[in-house]
């Protein structure tokens, strides 16, 4: 799965602002069927959707459905056969057999509308204690066909499910933030997408700070609930140019040492050896990887 490093909602009921999101420069739009969707509109907006997914093509879409507990998922995932639809999000999963039925619906999906099996990425959301409890069993449930797949965190729904508060410094989450991580690692998919900064949208610093305690615990980007999100997110979540200069180096001089029977190394003072250098190596494949 190509790096996502911001993930910016538009409401699905709203096709004009689901156009002005789409011409912004965020990784990738997440069009909404669930919370930003009144529920007497649910059914209408499925078609406005399905209409902003065939209008334009080139642009890396998703689309949250509403979750499979309620009665709207199942036709929510049926209207969207769009041959620009690069994948679906799935809020509130909390077990492997949420995700492995969630899957069976998603490859009728491609079935149905020529799409190509597994072609359909998946984005599943964490937002209960149930769902963190269970996540690295969710991470890594076996699919048929096999398809790419990130695990989302969803700290609104998880705050409200314990019972406690959202706050800016964000200590509540530092436990679900650990689990994610660890649980796509282990499962070998990519680095979770960290929860919106939903404290004050007006508070870039405090999304700033809260983007990079995400980075840190492992996250590889930050869902976006308002345009001014993007850019900071880009800023924290892509390797500058000193990261990438100082990674080459390391790498270039360990192969250099290495192929002089050398395995552990001194650069600039620091100690490298093969740990260090994996991690030069794959802050390079990421620079490149979000460059194209």
């Amino acid at each position: 799965m190509k790096p996502i490093r911001s993930a910016l909602f538009a409401p699905g009921n709203r096709p004009d602002r689901a156009a002005k999101a789409l011409a912004l420069d965020a990784d990738c739009v997440i069009l909404d069927l669930e919370d930003a969707v009144p529920i007497a509109e649910k059914e209408r907006t499925r078609a406005v959707v399905r209409d902003v997914l065939d209008q334009h093509p080139g642009k890396r879409m998703y689309v949250r459905v509403n979750a499979l507990s309620t009665p709207y998922a199942a036709d929510d995932i049926l209207a969207l056969g769009s041959q620009n639809l690069s994948g679906i999000m799935v809020p509130k999963v909390e077990s492997e057999a949420d995700l492995a039925e969630f899957n069976r619906r998603v490859t009728v999906l491609e079935n149905d509308s020529g799409l190509k099996k597994g072609s359909l990425e998946v984005i599943s959301i964490c937002e209960t204690a149930k769902g963190l409890e269970e996540i690295y069993s969710i991470a890594v449930t076996p699919v048929e066909p096999k398809r790419d797949m990130a695990i989302a965190f969803g700290a609104a729904d998880y705050t409200l499910d314990l019972g406690i508060a959202l706050t800016r410094e964000g200590l509540e989450l530092d436990y679900p933030r650990t689990r994610l991580p660890i649980a796509s690692r282990a499962a070998g998919i990519a680095p979770p997408l960290d929860t919106p900064w939903m404290v004050n949208l007006k508070d870039i610093d405090g999304l700033i700070a809260d983007a990079r305690k995400a980075k840190a615990f492992g996250f590889q980007g930050k869902i976006c609930i308002h345009p001014n999100q993007i850019q900071p997110c880009h800023e924290v979540f892509t390797p500058n140019q000193k990261e990438i200069d100082s990674a080459r180096r390391i790498i270039e001089a360990f192969e250099e040492a290495e192929h002089q029977g050398n395995a552990a190394i001194q650069l600039d003072g620091k100690f490298i050896d093969y740990p260090v250098v994996e991690r030069a190596r794959r802050t390079v494949a990421l620079a490149e990887a979000i460059a194209g």
